[in-house]
């Protein structure tokens, strides 16, 4: 070979490898917390545990989601009780190339099906940021593993013990977490070169909820959006200061809001109608022998401050309205019900009347799995497979309560690419359906395993993670 003809061969290999790994879907549920594939074009349609498997691996128990980044692969689990493992893999063949280990110490109660792995990773592709409860805020070299800073976070509290599952995003120098708990909610910036804590916002009017924080740009400006109990809100990146909110929301907030254009969207489903504050929850979770009243040993000690302001006869018990007096918010007294809606970003002050663009109530919407919104449709999927689809400018619906012929529970949100949506199901199983106008099943894949973590999409791959493993799905892989 002549030295022409080898540098020609190694510049087309190096423009080979660029393209092979040009994608990125380096947080929960990719670019923007969308769920949306852009690049990725040979996506395949059937697959399962035993077809079309790249590669796959075993990881120990854990639901984050796992992100690809720099042609690497980011997952984590546990290991045993109190050992959190931070996975680095290549994401073309599954080699493990580190592991970074942590003791997490004694953990917090925890309800399935959450786990204590289950805040998905983010990643600039040169560091990965890891949030867990009781460590805080770590960032690891994505190259090696090596740890470059640790920040403590406050450890979260709920009042019905779900647990901490909230995940972090990236914001040009910004490590951006939202913890929305019962106890001190907030939302928090670090310095994602040093970890030092830019600002931090308090949310004292929110319940515990687990909505990733978005970036909706509109106006003008790009502003941090936030979904919680009974309200979206805006904030000005620089220092965290609210600049808007929409008070259309419900009492419980697990979906994170999907952003196109100028317009954000969000799907609720919490359990009741619009009079079921948290009362009614708490006297149905906390009061165990039925006297519709509570004690204050029924709570964790970190809760007793606010039930000694709840307490207004001070005899040790709260009844009726004195639940919600110390725990729920006397500005935001909102209740249950479902909610699809989508709400125009970049507005000032209170939009409540100017923003919301439109408002479904009586839906179908999921509880936890987030709204897909992709080629001019929202897609909702809620508990029983059951879908619906609404048109993303006027809300209007295309169809409603079709069913994915797949039975359970349905905590991953579904993600979308190369014309296909795909929409797991915790039983397992992994329905793809052609996008579109109605509703086209395509294929329903068995994963072997639980499925509780979102999918991620890179590169003409999909990365699963089942309970126990990882499996990186690509067509034509056997």
């Amino acid at each position: 070979m002549t030295r022409a003809s080898w540098i020609f061969v190694t510049l087309s290999l190096c423009h080979l490898s660029t393209l092979v790994f040009a994608e990125e879907w380096a947080q929960f549920r990719g670019p923007n917390a969308a769920g949306v594939s852009k690049a990725s074009k040979n996506l395949p349609v059937e697959f399962s545990h035993e077809k079309n498997v790249a590669w796959s691996v075993e990881l120990g128990e854990g639901i984050a989601c796992p992100i690809v980044t720099q042609g690497r692969t980011i997952a984590t689990s546990m290991i045993d009780k109190q050992t959190l493992a931070v996975f680095c893999f290549d994401a073309a063949n599954g080699k493990e190339l580190w592991r970074q280990e942590f003791n997490t110490g004694a953990t917090p109660p925890i309800t399935p099906p959450n786990t204590q792995a289950s805040s998905t990773p983010c990643s600039d592709g040169e560091r990965v940021y890891v949030y867990f409860s009781t460590i805080g805020m770590v960032a690891l070299d994505l190259k090696g593993g090596e740890v470059i800073w640790k920040q403590k976070v406050p450890l979260p509290f709920y009042l019905m013990g779900w647990g901490a599952a909230h995940s972090p995003i990236l914001y040009k120098d910004l490590v951006l977490l939202n913890q929305d708990d019962d106890l001190a909610p907030f939302l928090i910036a670090f310095d994602k070169l040093t970890g030092k804590v830019r600002w931090k916002t308090e949310r004292p009017e929110m319940l515990g909820g687990y909505a990733v924080p978005v970036i909706c740009k509109a106006a003008g400006r790009e502003d941090i959006v936030v979904a919680g109990t009974g309200k979206l809100k805006g904030y000005d990146p620089s220092n965290g200061e609210e600049l808007w909110t929409c008070n259309t929301l419900l009492r419980t907030v697990m979906t994170t809001p999907a952003v196109k254009d100028d317009k954000i969207y969000i799907s609720i489903q919490s359990y009741g109608d619009t009079d079921r504050v948290l009362k009614y929850a708490l006297l149905q979770w906390k009061d165990t022998n039925q006297d519709g009243k509570l004690g204050k040993d029924e709570f964790d000690k970190a809760f007793w401050a606010k039930f000694d302001k709840g307490d207004a006869n001070k005899d040790g018990f709260l009844v009726d309205d004195e639940v919600d007096a110390a725990f729920q918010a006397s500005t935001n007294m909102v209740g249950g019900g479902t909610t699809i809606q989508a709400v125009r970003g970049g507005g000032t002050g209170d939009v409540t009347k100017t923003h919301l663009v439109w408002n479904l109530e009586n839906t179908s919407p999921s509880n936890i799995a987030s709204p897909l919104v992709s080629d001019g449709r929202v897609l909702v999927v809620k508990k029983g497979g059951i879908s619906a689809s609404f048109d993303a400018e006027t809300g209007e619906t295309i169809w409603e309560k079709k069913r994915l012929r797949n039975f359970g529970n349905y905590y991953a949100s579904p993600v979308a690419g190369d014309g296909k949506i795909y929409v797991q199901g915790e039983n397992g199983f992994i329905t793809v359906i052609r996008q579109g106008p109605k509703l086209e099943i395509l294929a329903k894949n068995d994963m072997g395993d639980s499925c509780t973590a979102t999918p991620a999409i890179a590169d003409n791959r999909i990365y699963v993670r089942t309970l126990q493993k990882l499996y990186c799905f690509a067509e034509g892989a056997e």
